[in-house]
């Protein structure tokens, strides 16, 4: 079972994630000391832990934490802005940004996975 999205805005705060704006349910955070985005929405009553695209690669290492589950499919939303963009296919196939989804069981699980991006990021 997930964690609530207050759970997790909690963790983010307490590992020094920056937030800069929260728009229609999505809050984006910078991850501590680098300018990497991170986004937190809420699917339904699920919260999500977005994160971009060109990490694809390393999502099977990630979900290996234990706690830590992939949404498969790209996740899409118009406030994602610093995220590329992709056809969505919809109504009107428009551009939208896009990126990996997560969801979470614990707070520890969220820890080992922001601890594990930042050693990604920083190479």
């Amino acid at each position: 079972m997930s964690i609530t999205l207050e759970q997790i805005a909690s963790t983010l705060n307490e590992l020094q994630c920056r937030t800069n704006f929260n728009i229609k349910n999505v809050t984006e955070y910078m991850l501590p000391e680098l300018k990497e985005p991170v986004y937190l929405h809420v699917d339904g009553k699920t919260p999500l832990l977005i994160i971009r695209p060109a990490f694809e690669i390393f999502s099977t290492e990630l979900v290996t934490i234990d706690g830590v589950r992939a949404k498969y499919d790209y996740y899409h939303n118009a406030q994602m802005t610093r995220f590329p963009t992709r056809k969505n296919k919809g109504l009107n196939e428009t551009l939208t940004h896009y990126g990996l989804a997560f969801e979470f069981d614990t707070t520890d699980s969220i820890t080992l996975f922001i601890n594990r991006l930042i050693e990604i990021v920083k190479g």
